[in-house]
C-alpha cells in the first residue's frame, strides 16, 4: 500500500517499482496527503489503478483539495478496527480524530510499529492549526488509542523522525 499521496506522483512511483500497489491509503485529507490520490490511483499498477481508502469524517477536507467533484472521491471509507491485509501482514486502522475529523492511524502489532500521519510527532500531538482541527480531541484520541498500544511500539510520523509510544507518553 501507499500510505499519503502528497506532493509527485512520480516519486511515488519510483519508489514503488515494479510492485503491486493494493490501495493509497490516506491518514487524513489534508492537502498535504493527498494532493495526487487521484492521479496516483490512476498511474499504479500500469494504469489498471488502485482503490484510495479514507476515513469519511474527512469529506470536508477532501473537498477544499479536490473540489467536491464527484470524480475525485475516494473508492473505500476507512473505519475504526478495520483491518488492511498487505504483504502478510495486518494493518489495524485507529480513528484518531483531532488533527482532523477522520484521522486514522495504521497499526501493525506483527512489525511493532503504527504509522500516525499527524496524529503524533516525535515531541508531541500533531498541529491542531488547521481547518477542522481541534487539541483536546486530538489528545483524547492519542490518549485513548495509541498509548493504549505497546510502550516499544515504533511511531513512523507523517513528519519528522521516528519515535516511540513511550518517548510521547513521558512527553504529554
Amino acid at each position: 500500500i501507499v500510505i499519503d499521496a502528497p506532493h509527485s506522483v512520480d516519486d511515488i512511483l519510483k519508489v514503488v517499482g515494479d510492485r503491486t500497489v493494493k490501495a493509497i491509503v490516506c491518514t487524513h485529507a489534508h492537502d498535504d496527503h493527498v494532493r495526487v490520490a487521484p492521479a496516483l490511483r490512476e498511474a499504479v499498477n500500469n494504469g489498471a489503478g488502485a482503490p484510495i481508502l479514507l476515513h469519511p469524517d474527512d469529506k470536508p477536507l477532501w473537498d477544499l483539495t479536490h473540489g467536491g467533484d464527484e470524480g475525485y472521491l475516494w473508492d473505500v471509507d476507512l473505519a475504526d478496527s478495520m483491518s488492511i491485509e498487505v504483504a502478510g501482514t495486518s494493518l489495524q486502522v485507529l480513528h484518531t480524530p483531532g488533527h482532523a475529523p477522520g484521522a486514522v492511524c495504521l497499526y501493525a502489532p506483527d512489525l511493532g510499529c503504527v504509522f500516525t500521519g499527524d496524529t503524533l510527532f516525535h515531541g508531541g500531538p500533531g498541529a491542531t492549526g488547521r481547518s477542522y482541527s481541534d487539541r483536546p480531541t486530538l489528545e483524547d484520541s492519542i490518549k485513548a488509542k495509541l498509548f493504549a498500544l505497546p510502550g516499544d511500539t515504533v511511531v513512523h510520523t507523517g513528519h519528522g523522525e521516528d519515535t516511540t509510544i513511550a518517548a510521547e507518553q513521558a512527553r504529554l
